[in-house]
């Protein structure tokens, strides 16, 4: 059950982030059904719900609207800006934005710019024909066949959901006008010898160039007839034209398995998430960083709201060298679409530790602990570790005492009795007191509500003590909780007993033994049925106290031993991600390759808490947070045109294929018979 519990908990929160989404957009309806024709509130509404859900590109369609019916057109253009940075790799932000300007604008060069300018970010989207569409329409409507002719063999260098019709379109086009009027007249007056192609034949994706998609291989003689000449003029498109189809084909499973392009509050179904993962996979390893760059930007449209894809793209752009580029992923992640889920805020400390930002991990942790989800185990675990490793032991205890101390004023916390445990454990593996640590289990006795977790940890714990054992602590507090009249269930009783069992064979008396047996025998035995019983018989045989301490203790922890080393069934707290499948990180040292599954939070947890035996299963609490369109990340790219937003890879830039995480290995569970 805690386990179904850990890999429920982030489809719980994305239900939560829909009902927000739902409540948020009721507001911005009723409000503006309250004030029609005050252009100063429809602003303020619309700047409030569009700083928190960017990506819903339809209600900057409405904003703009309202601005042109009672604002002004200047402010009009001002809403289309905001939004085009805002959903910079969005197709139909851009449709929009040109189709107002074709209305609005007279000079076809301005028009012209603006459809390059979202070309240069869109262009080469899968789904971008019906920008292209619009582009051929104004062209088509003004009789520029030389630009239409252009702008057909640039579609045709890549992949398209319509690229067979833009070929047949194309040909019709070459078959109906002359050859003088498809070239342009920088390719009516080059040379035979200028008319060839780059090494791979293809346009430069960021920077356009109206002649470079008319250069061919093969030259054209002097004395070339002009149905020789359009001949040739098509068969280059033609080649440009299968090349596309041959990319295509490999690409073709993903595209179609991706049923919701466009952002939504709705949860995506495992498939589509992990189709994401596995085209991702595909891409990188084709090794073009812009194609990485782009499918990345247009993967983070539809799944904004799940973190991992934002975690992976910071380590993708950091194995790449593209740290401006990380760094600009991680700011919009940490500041606009995922800012209230602890687990981006976790990593972002990690990552920002790891590259010498110690001021930005500190308070990135901060934020969690005061803001985000005040009291989470896993935040202050984490944090209190990176203090140990500074150097900064003092501060690492003092972390702990303070939660402790905020845990203590909340009535019936839930954290509080695992957050000692873990307090002692700490104590004693940095510091090796193992009275110090003894006092803060038994001082927390008398704060806490006993139960089967919080048991489980201190009798463990007890087991990794140097001797002599102080049993005395554990009977009273196990027969407390074991009692019939206790709140704890039936099974959670019995489960405790057997363990103190199973610690008093290798560590008590035989009084003790005999003692704790006799008690366990008449409170639980006879309500077993006999079947029940001889299974539980039989388990027991085939686990031996013998095998199972063999399993995993083969000599006493020393002080300094690692947390994951003393918790060997230790997994981390955090839940698994949007499915129920078990999921697992690979190492962030390497280049990352994914894999279809992964957890979004192990990449960072080698120091985490309990396992799932010794943890009750903890929601982050997220504190609702209001923020003005300045919550905009400074960092976010500058829209130029025709600069990219990112760098042109290089040699030294490009991706390899990453080594595939090995599978994890099923642990051993200590106590494997209740």
């Amino acid at each position: 059950m805690e386990m179904l519990s850990m890999k429920q908990e982030m489809p719980q929160q994305l239900r939560m982030e829909t009902l927000l989404i739902m409540w948020v957009e009721l507001l911005l309806h009723l409000s503006l059904w309250m004030v029609p024709n005050n252009i100063l509130k429809i602003r303020k509404v619309y700047d409030a719900f569009l700083a928190e859900f960017p990506l819903c590109y339809g209600y900057w369609k409405k904003y703009a609207d309202h601005e042109a019916r009672i604002g002004s057109m200047d402010k009009v253009v001002e809403v289309y800006e905001r939004a085009v940075q805002g959903v910079t790799y969005s197709v139909d932000i851009w449709v929009l934005y040109c189709s107002f300007a074709i209305e609005t604008y007279g000079d076809p060069e301005t028009i012209r710019r603006l459809f390059e300018r979202g070309l240069a970010y869109v262009g080469t989207d899968y789904l971008s024909f019906p920008l292209w569409d619009k582009y051929i329409e104004y062209e088509y409507m003004h009789q520029e066949w030389s630009r239409l002719a252009a702008i057909y063999t640039r579609i045709l260098e890549n992949p398209n959901q319509q690229l067979d019709r833009y070929f047949n379109s194309f040909k019709d086009l070459a078959a109906s006008r002359p050859l003088s009027e498809l070239r342009t007249v920088e390719e009516a007056a080059a040379p035979a010898s200028d008319m060839v192609s780059g090494a791979d034949g293809q346009v430069n994706e960021v920077v356009v160039h109206s002649d470079a998609a008319e250069q061919t291989p093969k030259p054209i003689s002097a004395g070339s007839t002009d149905a020789e000449e359009l001949e040739k003029y098509v068969a280059i498109r033609e080649e440009l034209y299968k090349k596309a189809k041959e990319f295509n084909s490999k690409i073709l499973g993903f595209e179609t398995a991706i049923r919701r392009p466009y952002f939504h509050a709705r949860p995506l179904n495992v498939a589509e998430l992990e189709n994401w993962h596995n085209y991702l996979d595909f891409i990188e390893s084709e090794g073009d960083l812009n194609k990485v760059v782009k499918l990345y930007e247009r993967c983070l449209i539809a799944c904004a709201s799940y973190p991992e894809y934002w975690i992976r793209y910071v380590l993708c752009m950091e194995a790449s060298g593209s740290m401006d580029l990380a760094d600009n992923a991680l700011a919009r992640a940490t500041q606009v679409f995922v800012k209230r889920q602890p687990e981006i805020h976790l990593f972002a400390a990690r990552f920002k530790e790891q590259n010498g930002d110690i001021p930005g991990a500190r308070a990135a942790y901060q934020l969690v602990h005061n803001e985000i989800s005040p009291g989470f185990l896993e935040a202050i675990i984490k944090h209190a570790n990176m203090e140990r490793r500074l150097g900064k032991l003092e501060d690492a205890f003092s972390l702990y005492e303070q939660a402790i101390a905020i845990e203590k004023g909340k009535e019936h916390s839930q954290t509080l009795p695992m957050m000692y445990a873990q307090y002692s454990r700490f104590s004693y593996l940095v510091s090796g007191n193992a009275e110090k640590a003894r006092e803060i289990l038994i001082g927390a006795l008398d704060q806490v509500q006993l139960s089967k977790p919080f048991l489980e940890a201190i009798i463990y714990f007890e087991t990794i003590l140097p001797p002599p054992k102080q049993i005395g602590y554990l009977e009273s507090s196990v027969d407390k909780f074991i009692a019939p009249n206790s709140d704890g269930s039936a099974a959670d009783r019995e489960d405790v007993s057997s363990i103190f069992l199973e610690f008093l064979s290798l560590f008590g008396d035989a009084q003790s033994i005999k003692k704790a047996e006799d008690r366990h025998a008449k409170l639980f035995l006879p309500r077993r049925p006999m079947s029940d019983s001889r299974k539980r018989y039989a388990e027991d045989f085939l686990s031996s106290d013998k095998m199972k301490l063999a399993r995993s203790y083969s000599s006493d922890p020393s002080p300094g031993q690692s947390l994951m080393s003393a918790y060997p069934n230790a997994q981390n707290q955090w839940p698994a991600g949007y499915g129920a499948q078990p999921q697992t990180w690979p190492s962030t040292t390497q280049a990352q390759t994914w894999t279809p599954g992964y957890s979004q939070q192990a990449a960072y947890g080698a120091y985490s808490s309990y396992g799932s035996n010794y943890a009750t299963p903890q929601v982050p609490t997220s504190v609702p947070q209001s923020a003005g369109y300045g919550a905009y990340p400074t960092t976010y790219p500058v829209q130029t045109f025709p600069q990219q937003s990112f760098a042109v890879p290089t040699a030294g830039t490009m991706l390899t294929p990453a080594q595939q995480p090995a599978a994890a290995v099923p642990q051993t569970t200590y106590y494997g018979t209740y």
